[in-house]
């Protein structure tokens, strides 16, 4: 204990004093144990101390979280391994450790009424103005695009020693703008609605081979997504008016077709009933030739089957009823026809205004 400590608890225990002090009983002052042995120890607790301010200060750790990556700067040179996510050491004033995203991240092409909107820090969205191009006949065209992309982990860096920790503005900005413009500054202003996915394809193919021909590959592109072409007020005017007259040329167009087609339809249900009444008549005719074939041939079979006996047989019949008449009415007359064949004609004498034929 400090020598200045122990005379000050003897003076408060058995120092001489006024006569007041001499009736007072001593009391009993002795310090903590561990305040005894202070001074013996003290240096060390002081280094203690000193080295966890240094600790704190100088913060020789550092955490990478998941999406991340370290890179290690010894004396100003980047070691070329990358520090995978986790709890990593370092020596201070001599080492440093930049943190580096891995995560996907999107550069939006907007017009100007987008770019009041604030990017949030880490959120890994870069908004940038909207692609300036003049056409095959000089007018402006602004281009909206969208870039999805990474830094490519194994090869971080090396990318971040040569471009920076401003990477992508060095690398994927000025790649897009410049082969935006190639493909679309080819098309007239016109067609550029008409050819739209033709545009978006060439503009996705044209980036992606210029950012795989940077050296080292930093960079790996996910997608290019064209949103929006917008064109000048008098381009669109006259492409509505276009579009206008189109419409209007397919809709006459749609009106003609209609007529023919009502028309044709006409003409083949006209036509249907005229060959419905063709097939009725053709029917009846051919319904008329049977029967009358039907009857001759009736009466051929008819014919062949009549014979001379049979018509004497036929002849006697009749003769017959003949008689019997005349037994009846013998004043009647009997006139014969030439070859003795019937019908033969007999009058009754009685009544001369009659005259009976008979017949079979």
């Amino acid at each position: 204990m400090p020598a200045d400590l122990n005379d000050y608890f003897k003076k408060k225990n058995g120092g001489s004093g006024g006569g007041d002090n001499n009736n007072r009983t001593p009391l009993n002052m002795e310090p903590p144990e561990f305040l005894k042995n202070l001074g013996k120890k003290a240096g060390i607790l002081y280094v203690l101390i000193g080295l966890i301010i240094i600790f704190v200060l100088a913060k020789p750790f550092v955490i990478i979280n998941s999406g991340e990556m370290g890179i290690k700067a010894t004396t100003g040179k980047f070691e070329p391994i990358p520090m995978d996510p986790g709890f990593h050491l370092f020596l201070p004033f001599i080492q440093q450790v930049f943190i580096v995203d891995t995560k996907v991240r999107i550069m939006n092409y907007s017009s100007s009424e987008d770019l009041g909107e604030v990017t949030q820090r880490g959120s890994g969205i870069k908004r940038n103005a909207a692609i300036s191009v003049l056409d095959a006949r000089g007018l402006p065209v602004s281009i909206d695009l969208t870039v999805q992309y990474k830094l490519e982990p194994s090869t971080a860096p090396q990318t971040i020693a040569t471009w920076g920790m401003a990477w992508e503005d060095k690398i994927i900005n000025p790649v897009v703008r410049d082969v935006t413009r190639s493909v679309v500054g080819k098309f007239n202003a016109e067609e550029l609605p008409q050819k739209r996915n033709e545009i978006a394809v060439n503009i996705e193919d044209g980036i992606r081979k210029a950012i795989d021909a940077q050296p080292g590959q930093p960079v790996e592109l996910l997608t290019v997504q064209l949103r929006e072409i917008l064109l000048p007020a008098k381009i669109k005017e006259q492409i509505e008016r276009v579009q206008v007259a189109k419409q209007e040329v397919e809709r006459t167009r749609y009106e003609v077709e209609r007529t023919n087609q009502e028309a044709l339809k006409r003409a083949a249900e006209a036509e249907g009933q005229a060959k419905a009444r063709e097939i009725n008549a053709q029917g009846q005719a051919n319904a008329v030739k049977i029967e009358a074939e039907a009857e001759a041939y009736a009466n051929k079979k008819i014919s062949e089957s009549i014979s001379t006996p049979l018509l004497n047989l036929r002849q006697i019949e009749v003769q017959g009823k003949f008689n019997e008449a005349l037994r009846e009415n013998k004043d009647a007359k009997i006139f014969l026809t030439p070859g003795g064949s019937t019908p033969n004609i007999w009058v009754d004498t009685k009544d001369t205004q009659k005259a009976v034929s008979v017949s079979k």
